[in-house]
């Protein structure tokens, strides 16, 4: 039976758990569950920490988990990603009062407050600085306030509560984070479990970035119709009973769904729709 740590709170709990259901998985109702076990499909779910997910994997006590990539690094932990999984991103950046540093050529003998202390002591030992870093767990934006520390790194999405706090994000991205799937480094690669759940994850990603679209087009049409939706390998065509009209199926990416329809109305094609891709395999 395939272990698979799944984060149990914060920003990665929600998304990881809708896409293992959307691939097919069973998923716990209740927030105390911490372990689900779902025979049909032969795997175990273990519902942890986000931060000690790398941990536990790398141990070889689970087989493969859901984390952040930013906890992936910070943890050190001997596991590797695997796959991308396209939500919770997020970039690590450094922060600081206006007029206290450009970037990290400015932090010689300086202190850095931050939850991810191994990803910054690596990041500033690549950039040749030397600085002092202290750990805080969360709401690192006080610690410049309080006089803990003269610079923060911490995860940023919109900047909002940097900018409330009265900080600016200085220097380059120390790194971007997304959810990602991983495993032991030196685990069997060609597992058929692991690689099943992979395909099934896989297909969920494709499944929300294309829709398939159905439409109607005069034949002396098709070929330019085809040109804008030419499909994964080659749409289906189908005959109608009107001669001269045929029906084109075709999967198309969901973010062009709108101006290919426009296209296709534009040359001609009538009766398009698009409709909702649940689960495929490429």
């Amino acid at each position: 039976m395939l272990r698979i740590a799944v984060p149990n709170k914060g920003s990665l709990s929600g998304p990881a758990m809708a896409m293992l259901h959307e691939a097919g998985y069973q998923q716990r109702k209740e927030s105390k569950e911490l372990v689900l076990v779902d025979p049909a499909n032969e795997v175990e779910f273990f519902y942890l920490r986000p931060r000690d997910i790398a941990i536990y994997v790398s141990s070889g006590k689970l087989d493969i988990g859901i984390t952040g990539r930013d906890l992936l690094l910070d943890s050190k932990a001997d596991s590797e990603e695997i796959l991308q999984l396209g939500f919770a991103r997020s970039t690590f950046r450094y922060a600081t009062k206006p007029g206290t540093a450009a970037g990290p050529q400015d932090f010689d003998g300086m202190t850095i407050a931050t939850s991810y202390e191994g990803i910054v002591a690596s990041h500033l030992a690549e950039a040749g600085v030397k600085a002092s870093v202290v750990h805080l767990d969360g709401a690192v934006e006080t610690a410049i306030e309080l006089g803990v520390a003269q610079i923060i790194a911490d995860v940023v999405e919109t900047g909002t509560s940097l900018r409330n706090a009265g900080l600016e994000v200085i220097g380059d991205p120390i790194m971007t984070s997304e959810a990602v799937v991983i495993r032991r480094n030196g685990a069997p690669a060609d597992d058929p479990k692991v690689q099943q759940f992979l395909r099934r994850l896989q297909g969920v990603l494709v499944a929300r970035s294309y829709v398939m679209m159905d439409y109607d087009c005069r034949v002396e049409h098709l070929e330019r119709a085809v040109a804008l939706t030419p499909g994964l390998e080659s749409p289906t065509i189908s005959p109608l009973h009107h001669e001269g009209w045929v029906a084109v199926r075709s999967m198309v990416a969901a973010k062009e769904a709108q101006r290919i329809m426009d296209d296709l109305y534009e040359l001609g094609a009538r009766a398009i729709l698009t409709t909702a891709i649940h689960a495929c395999r490429l």
